[in-house]
């Protein structure tokens, strides 16, 4: 008997008729014989109404307080999926994250898991039920209800496989596996039978929507198989696994892209020991995350620093760097968030050279400059004008020869 970790998004459970959906499937996949535990997000469009409520009452909202709040949309949800498969002649009971005893820290909107006791749940499949799991939350050492940010639900769901050590965990949402490229704008894209871990954690990393960064850190780390399929067809999806000798003859596997991107350019700063330090310091301490830096060469005893943030951080990282202009020898700040980040990611540029030089060749074939680059073993990636970003996705697509056959 495999016990099965199945996760249902938002618009998988949005309205009465698909939560009646995902109950059928849940039963389907218990009568075939497997245990099943279902975790599942708030209704879609609920979490944003619920943060709009918030932000009605306050325009800065205590974050231990506004989880109180948000959590309450997976809280309907995880007594309605029970109801459902109850109403259809199942067996089924319904936790909230206190109850399976999700611990996390203490990070509000941004919680990270310490621990989860399966006990409640195994309690639950030991009595022929289907344990309907609440995710996105747990609850802090105090006792506080806690959420784990955006797409918290698939970490939950990872988390939770690899705490009972299921067989599988399968993430259910509104597309039928992982693509090579996003294919509202790359029409020629195919998907993927299978890609690594490593694959999945750059492509999540740098765009691709379809599986949150922390649930495939988690996955790789406790080796959990994890499969991403449509919650409205029965096509077998995408199977997210430890990387095998074959992958390694794909050069690139996918072409991600992030539209959420933003520059900071801080010009002529004085080139000595401590200035960096200083300025990304001061952008940690003000939980701006970072993503490309670049210093150029010192020049007159002046250097540019430019680095890259998320465009929800750029006000609050242009405040930081305007707070430390006089300390840091009255440089020049510039700001763009026209940008966008267009990346190469596959486990066979291990293996093979000339990768990102025929990325470069592509993109100067097509007239799009870089202003950035930024490189790992296993991925290129380069800054381009926003309005170039989608061309360059479709060239590096049929450049690297992932174009579905008969794609025109």
């Amino acid at each position: 008997m495999a016990l099965v970790v199945q996760k249902f998004g938002g618009t998988s459970v949005g309205n009465v008729e698909r939560i009646r959906n995902v109950a059928k499937r849940a039963l389907a996949a218990q009568a075939r014989g497997d245990q099943i535990v279902l975790v599942v997000s708030a209704m879609s469009g609920e979490t944003n109404r619920l943060l709009k409520l918030t932000r009605e009452i306050s325009a800065r909202p205590d974050e231990r307080e506004q989880d109180v709040v948000i959590a309450t949309g997976e809280q309907v949800t995880v007594g309605l999926v029970a109801l459902a498969i109850q109403d259809l002649g199942g067996k089924s009971r319904s936790f909230l994250g206190h109850q399976v005893r999700i611990t996390t820290d203490s990070s509000f909107s941004k919680a990270r898991i310490r621990s989860i006791d399966g006990e409640q749940v195994f309690a639950a499949l030991a009595r022929g039920e289907i344990a309907v799991v609440a995710g996105f939350q747990g609850i802090d050492a105090e006792g506080s209800v806690t959420t784990l940010g955006r797409g918290g639900s698939d970490t939950t769901a990872v988390a939770v496989a690899a705490a009972l050590k299921a067989t599988s965990c399968e993430i259910y949402t509104d597309v039928d596996g992982v693509y090579t490229a996003d294919p509202n704008i790359c029409k020629a894209a195919r998907k993927l039978d299978r890609i690594s871990y490593e694959e999945m954690l750059e492509l999540a990393s740098l765009g691709a929507k379809v599986l949150q960064i922390r649930s495939v850190e988690f996955a790789m780390k406790y080796a959990v198989p994890l499969w991403v399929k449509s919650s409205f067809t029965d096509d077998p999806g995408t199977l997210v696994c430890a990387e095998d000798a074959a992958m390694e003859d794909v050069v690139v596997s996918g072409i991600a892209h992030d539209l959420n991107e933003a520059r900071v350019a801080v010009r002529q700063v004085p080139d000595r020991p401590g200035v960096a330090r200083r300025v990304f310091g001061a952008l940690a301490a003000a939980n701006v995350v970072v993503d490309m830096i670049v210093q150029n060469v010192s020049e007159s005893g002046h250097t540019d620093l430019t680095f890259t943030v998320g465009r929800g951080d750029l006000a609050r990282a242009r405040e930081v760097i305007q707070s430390l202009v006089a300390e840091i020898g009255n440089p020049r700040v510039e700001a763009d968030a026209g940008i966008a980040k267009v990346s190469i990611v596959g486990v066979g540029m291990r293996n093979h050279a000339g990768v990102a030089a025929k990325m470069f060749d592509v993109l100067a074939e097509e007239g799009i400059n870089i202003l950035m680059i930024s490189t790992s073993e296993i991925r290129v990636s380069c800054v381009v004008l926003e309005k170039y970003a989608e061309l360059a996705v479709r060239a590096l697509h049929t450049a690297f020869g992932l174009d579905a056959k008969g794609a025109v």
